[in-house]
């Protein structure tokens, strides 16, 4: 275990932050959260070796963010095409997700300084219906991922015999890759978070799709607007 010790502006504390990862998590560059109340920071390693094979790691921090500054960004509406992704919603945790092409991506909120977190939205594939979506930004810490994605999850109504069909009970729709995909990200559920094993990611994702439903049902008008603007062919970018 690699110990690390890097003092963070506007830190967690007016202490150290103190970060332990294995050394191999470390060379990969894998970045590393810190949670501290609804204040997200973002670390990423970096380490170097001389030539007696000794080796120096060093950590620089991303600016913290929290709870308000995401709302602050939302809704946000984006359009891209779907491609492949690493393939785990599917084989590891039975949750399929729509992943979002970086370089076909259309919205007015710049690709990589969206706020990472999940969310709960709308989402249309092509000329399929509208569904409710569990919409994932960010690096998936419980993977490691060091490129950042945008992934929703399509919910299919209660009704609906593909609601409930994967392996874990969840939505399965057939595959879109290279379709258009429209999103609208409308309310902030929880900071992405690193699992100690698949169940308790997957436990967390379900949590995570049934507030989806229920927030998705609300009658208030930005919900209205947003799912009415995922339905249409309108512009991402409004006047």
């Amino acid at each position: 275990v690699v110990r690390v010790c890097d003092r963070v502006v506007d830190a967690v504390t007016a202490s150290e932050v103190v970060v332990e990862r294995r050394l191999d998590s470390v060379y990969n560059f894998l970045p590393v959260v810190l949670i501290s109340g609804t204040r997200q920071y973002r670390i990423f390693f970096s380490m170097t070796r001389s030539e007696n094979g000794d080796s120096t790691v060093a950590a620089s921090s991303s600016t913290a963010y929290g709870e308000n500054d995401v709302l602050n960004h939302l809704p946000i509406r984006m359009k891209s095409k779907v491609v492949r992704g690493f393939g785990r919603g599917s084989k590891d945790l039975g949750i399929p997700t729509a992943n979002l092409s970086r370089d076909e991506y259309e919205s007015p909120s710049d690709f990589d300084v969206l706020p990472c977190g999940i969310y709960w939205g709308f989402a249309r594939i092509g000329q399929e219906e509208t569904y409710k979506a569990a919409i994932s930004i960010g690096y998936n810490p419980t993977y490691g991922n060091s490129v950042k994605t945008i992934e929703p999850h399509l919910i299919a109504p209660a009704t609906d015999r593909r609601r409930h069909a994967s392996s874990c009970g969840e939505t399965v729709l057939r595959d879109f890759y290279d379709e258009p995909i429209r999103v609208s990200v409308v309310g902030y559920l929880r900071p992405e978070l690193p699992f100690e094993g698949l169940e308790k990611l997957v436990e967390a994702i379900k949590n995570d799709i049934l507030n989806s439903e229920k927030l998705g049902d609300s009658a208030e008008n930005q919900t209205i607007m947003e799912r009415e603007w995922v339905k249409s062919d309108e512009p991402v970018l409004t006047s």
